[in-house]
């Protein structure tokens, strides 16, 4: 179904363009709210825009403002990080009527040990749909859930790149990943409903905190139909659905080849001196 508006205020007072935004992640299906279209959605979503936080690296910074997030992800086909990524998703799907919660998470991903806490910097959200909470996340880059997931189910819940699980905990719910046959956790997502002021807090943190592993590291992150596409400093990774995994080391120029090949990034001359910096550190 295609939409006859153009443009609607979302929630949060601003329009927004959902021919554009339709366009952009290459979705044509049905726009009526259920499960199954929540679902398309978030996996065209994922495999068109992708993770990235250029912007942060090069010390530009990240802004909230809705025109600023879909300018920058829809016209300029930039990609974004979790503020930007579920920020945009969160306007998209209250434009088509499901009803979306932001949520803010404590990041695990990464080793830190469990008498150990991270700042709450990453943002999800809850999404009603088929009478069910689904948890949503299209911005948590290399590991980010290809579907959505039932919230109060603790049993593991496949997706096409892998396994996992929502487990209780004080504060909330934590969501794992299955790799080699053990449970990984990603992120702990608290149960408190945040309020704006307190992403501009957390995305300020991420974005300028000389300890925020965007600040010191390029991490480019897409997730297709088969497999993950991930970007680490000038490490390339492929990851696929049966787990095989490919990596390539690359140099400037390739650099840039990847990120207009694979994540469909062109480079801007402001960026060149940061990537050069970084191949040389590789």
């Amino acid at each position: 179904m295609t939409p006859t508006r153009q443009t609607a205020a979302t929630n949060d007072g601003h329009h927004f363009d959902i021919a554009a935004y339709c366009a952009r992640v290459g979705y044509s299906g049905d726009l009526a709210v259920s499960a199954d279209m929540l679902r398309a959605l978030q996996a065209a979503h994922i495999a068109a825009i992708p993770f990235e936080a250029i912007d942060v690296l090069v010390g530009d910074g990240v802004s909230l403002d809705p025109a600023v997030i879909e300018d920058k992800l829809v016209h300029r086909r930039r990609g974004g990080y979790c503020y930007e990524q579920n920020g945009l998703f969160s306007r998209a799907l209250e434009y088509i009527g499901f009803a979306v919660e932001p949520r803010i998470a404590r990041v695990l991903w990464g080793g830190v040990g469990d008498d150990q806490f991270q700042p709450r910097t990453h943002m999800v959200l809850l999404v009603e749909a088929a009478g069910e909470q689904w948890l949503v996340d299209v911005g948590f880059g290399s590991a980010v859930p290809t579907a959505p997931l039932r919230w109060t189910s603790e049993i593991a819940q496949d997706t096409r790149l892998g396994q996992y699980r929502l487990m209780p905990t004080s504060f909330g719910r934590r969501l794992e990943l299955e790799t080699d046959g053990g449970w990984r956790a990603l992120y702990e997502v608290l149960l408190e409903v945040p309020q704006r002021e307190d992403f501009e807090v957390s995305n300020w943190f991420t974005s300028t905190h000389p300890q925020s592993p965007f600040r010191r590291n390029l991490i480019v992150a897409r997730a297709t139909r088969d497999e993950r596409i991930i970007l680490s400093g000038s490490e390339l990774t492929f990851r696929s659905v049966g787990h095989d995994t490919r990596k390539e080391k690359l140099d400037l120029a390739g650099l840039e080849i990847a990120l207009r090949e694979f994540f469909g990034l062109s480079v801007e001359p402001r960026w060149r001196s940061t990537l050069a910096q970084l191949v040389l550190r590789s």
